[in-house]
Parts: C-alpha cells; sequence; structure tokens
C-alpha cells in the first residue's frame, strides 16, 4: 500500500542513485555555466571549444574530442558552428584537418577565461574550494573507470 507522505519535505527518492545524483549536479552546473557564458554569446560547450583552439593552434578535431571527452563527431558539430560564425579557420594538412583560430576567436580569450573563472568561482562558493576541487578529481576519476 502507497503512503502518500508531503513531498517537499523528503529527500527524492532516487537521491542514493549515483546516475540520478549525477545528471542533477550536471543540470545546475550547466546552468551556472550558461548564466557565466550568455555575455560571451556561446554556448559553455562552444566557449570550452573555442578555448582548446585558441590554447593550440593547429589542434585536430580529435585531439580536441579527447580534451573534452566528447565524441568527434559532437566536436565537428561544434566546430561547424564555430566556423559559420567567423571563429575558426579549417585548413588541411593531408588527412588530417587542422583548426586554427581566427583574430575574432582570439579576441574573446579575456572574455571566455572571466566567464570560466565566473563558473569556477560561483560553484566554488556554495560548495566550498576544497570540498569542489576533491568532488571533481573523484567524478572525473569515476568517469574515466566507467569508460
Amino acid at each position: 500500500m502507497l503512503v502518500h507522505t508531503n513531498m517537499k519535505d523528503e529527500k527524492s527518492i532516487f537521491c542514493e542513485c549515483l546516475y540520478f545524483s549525477a545528471n542533477s549536479l550536471a543540470r545546475n552546473l550547466t546552468k551556472l555555466a550558461e548564466e557565466a557564458f550568455a555575455p560571451t554569446g556561446l554556448a559553455p560547450s562552444y566557449a570550452f571549444t573555442l578555448m582548446v583552439v585558441n590554447r593550440n593552434p593547429g589542434v585536430t578535431p580529435s585531439e580536441i574530442a579527447r580534451e573534452m571527452h566528447m565524441t568527434p563527431s559532437t566536436i565537428t558539430r561544434f566546430l561547424d558552428k564555430l566556423e559559420s560564425k567567423g571563429y575558426i579557420i579549417r585548413a588541411s594538412d593531408g588527412k588530417k584537418s587542422l583548426i586554427q583560430p581566427t583574430e575574432k576567436s582570439l579576441s574573446k580569450n579575456e572574455e571566455l577565461s572571466s566567464a570560466w573563472t565566473q563558473v569556477f568561482e560561483g560553484y566554488n562558493k556554495t560548495l566550498g574550494a576544497e570540498f569542489s576541487y576533491r568532488l571533481a578529481t573523484e567524478i572525473y576519476n569515476a568517469s574515466e573507470s566507467l569508460k
């Protein structure tokens, strides 16, 4: 028999499920990141892609995918959009595609860095710097183990 309880006063029945909790955390962090990166005109994933390209002119899409832990097809879609907005140029080197930042992209470095710092400071302020670091490390290690 199901007993009706006041759901507002209780934790979710899923709170001990890693899948549920990780996704809940991801949604909250995504909201924080979207707010921080909004002034750049770029969604966080595009901004991080641009930061990789700006730091590594001539990087390949495969290298970006490895750095960002995403599939090459997802990175290709990101690069298509960034190219259409004038942030990157693709150059060929035999079979390889090399991604070069444009001046427009490089001129965003400070703004992108500032947004990234805002995300970092946002969750550190709420969670504490030490806990945030430990949590990020543990989540990363768990993700690597589940691959």
